[in-house]
């Protein structure tokens, strides 16, 4: 079996001096199917390693829960790596960030008050212990001391950002030392002030989160660790997006020159993000440092690889300083082809309201009004419902994260949280139903953990309403909408919010790029797969739909639309778009 250490000044690989040149892939942001291409890719730009991040609220959705199968299948990702001839560096958190939903952490988690995130509370260390008790075996049994690819492990993640709780960083040590990890453990923090220090414990192995000014943050790590190996374990080569704004880019030059300034300086490096990938579903984070900003469905990061798995302008850069220091493969991937172009027209649609009680049970909630949480549903949509005998101006303490209100099921307003919009008004007596949509959790910051739904009071002229029905909404299976929906008038457009549904035929397996123009807001699935969420204001145009998902034959489409579409067509196009750079 191998070996793995951290020597004075190197990463030791049975005693030889080994420099780490690795790149993030997440696992749960790429179709399986499609793993084993992008760590090909991975090598072939020259990387020796693979990192990924593991996030819990996945592996387990509710208490007491773990899965690892299909997309979450991290051993098999493991596995590919090491059948690449590739090393691994697993950061398991808990917490992650990674502009993920809630930065990895479990929404249920926070149902307890009592409970302390991200700290040593007992409550806490007994969630996080069970979860590692399910999870660390995947990754044990997979170490290099142990014939599998595992280098290092990372204690917690850039936690001197957010606290110092050194009791609770040894838990961590000690606990994944009792299941049997033996390879070498590392902390990563930002350069800056004390996180490093307040993130980490003296034994830790300690490496720099950073982008820029390379030489400098390489000199500021040295002078808080005198001796080993340096390493910058998330070098930002691009950025991620939010609605409403540009498309990040960096310039590849400038990136490739940082990226040669490290190795120069002889430094190890995890390029972040080597391949983004796409945050499908509801999965994607946000952040609040006064203004709610959510994260888009693409997680392409301008890496080096794009969100569709093609190599860019930065990956020949990054390639070409990789071979100034190291020798590269020969082989080179090729470019992305291009695409056919199709339409087609949904034929069959129907409304969100009349189809609440087959997308969910219905509970009336005595008192207040109720959070989604509160009912142990953590993401997506919830309907909140109550009869008013009269109209008036209505108003919600806060809204988390969208909220679109119904009198009688005509449209009447929309609050938004990223807005700090907070009164309505309704325009007289009726049946009441607001569609509330969570946007995305925070995934940095203090703010993480934070409730989701109407929080309360809501008040009617300043009387509080009370003893609201919700109805938390599942769109795992909507076969049970197709077959009652009616059909669309191919000149109209499309009322929202509802469920529209068309087909469309396929010679098998090919990626492609849809693109809802005309659509306003809402999430789109290809043989009932939720692609993840589009909106009009961009800075993303297109879905990416990765091939696995096209069959042979017939498939189909279903939008989700908030508000209203101008047409009932949909487009498949050559490439992405996932809208201006900002420059």
């Amino acid at each position: 079996m191998d070996t793995f250490a951290i020597g004075d000044h190197d990463y030791l690989l049975n005693d030889e001096p080994f420099r780490i040149l690795s790149g993030a892939i997440h696992y749960f942001r790429v179709h399986p199917d499609l793993w084993e291409d992008r760590i090909m890719k991975a090598r072939l730009m020259g990387l020796n390693t693979i990192e990924t991040y593991v996030p819990w609220n996945e592996h387990s959705p509710t208490p007491g829960t773990f899965s690892a199968e299909g997309r979450l299948d991290l051993g098999r990702f493991l596995d590919l790596v090491d059948a690449a001839g590739m090393r691994a560096i697993v950061r398991p958190g808990p917490y992650i960030c990674a502009e993920w939903d809630n930065g990895g952490l479990p929404a249920w988690l926070f149902s307890d008050p009592t409970v302390g995130v991200r700290s040593s509370e007992p409550g806490y260390l007994a969630a996080v212990g069970s979860y590692f008790g399910s999870l660390l075996p995947i990754v044990v049994e997979r170490q290099v001391t142990r014939g599998g690819p595992v280098i290092l492990l990372q204690i917690e993640n850039e936690y001197g950002a957010y606290g110092k709780d050194k009791a609770y960083l040894q838990y961590l040590v000690d606990l994944v030392n009792r299941h049997g990890v033996d390879i070498p453990l590392f902390t990563c923090d930002q350069p800056i002030g004390t996180m490093i220090e307040d993130g980490s414990l003296p034994e830790l192995h300690k490496t720099g989160t950073f982008g820029s000014r390379s030489l400098e943050r390489l000199a500021f790590l040295r002078e808080r660790q005198p001796a080993g190996p340096l390493m910058c374990a998330e070098f930002w080569n691009g950025w991620f997006d939010n609605w409403g704004t540009h498309h990040h880019t960096t310039d590849a030059a400038a990136s490739a020159a940082e990226l040669d300034a490290l190795l120069t300086a002889g430094a190890s490096v995890n390029i972040y993000m080597f391949h983004g990938g796409t945050n499908f579903g509801f999965t994607n984070g946000a952040n609040d440092k006064g203004i709610y900003e959510p994260t888009i469905t693409s997680y392409d990061y301008d890496a080096p690889l794009s969100e569709d798995g093609h190599p860019t302008e930065k990956y020949f850069a990054f390639r070409d300083v990789i071979a100034k220091h190291f020798p590269v493969p020969d082989d080179r991937p090729a470019l992305r082809p291009r695409r056919g172009t199709s339409s087609l027209t949904l034929e069959t649609s129907i409304p969100l309201l009349e189809a609440v009680e087959m997308l969910g049970h219905s509970a009336t909630v005595p008192g207040t009004v109720p959070s989604f949480d509160s009912t142990g549903h953590y993401r997506g949509f919830c309907i909140y419902e109550k009869t008013i005998d009269h109209g008036g101006v209505l108003t919600v303490a806060e809204v988390r994260d969208r909220a679109q209100f119904f009198l009688n099921d005509a449209a009447v307003g929309v609050l938004s949280r990223e807005f700090g919009e907070r009164a309505v008004t309704i325009p007289g007596p009726g049946r009441l139903r607001i569609l509330v949509e969570d946007q995305g959790r925070v995934n940095y910051g203090q703010r993480i953990g934070e409730a989701k739904g109407l929080l309360g009071p809501v008040s009617l002229n300043g009387n509080e309403l009370l003893h609201w029905q919700i109805t938390p909404l599942d769109f795992g299976n909507l076969e049970l909408l197709a077959g009652l929906a009616k059909p669309l008038s191919p000149e109209a457009g499309v009322p929202g919010p509802s469920v529209s549904f068309g087909g469309f035929e396929a010679d098998g397996p090919e990626d492609r790029y849809l693109r809802l123009d005309g659509w306003t807001k809402g999430n789109a699935f290809i043989n009932g797969f939720n692609l993840g969420r589009y909106w009009s204001r961009g800075p993303q145009y297109t879905l990416f739909v990765p091939g696995p998902l096209i069959r042979n034959g017939y498939n189909e489409l279903a939008v989700l639309e908030l508000h209203g579409s101008i047409s009932p067509v949909a487009r498949f196009v050559a490439a992405p778009d996932l809208g201006p750079d900002g420059k």
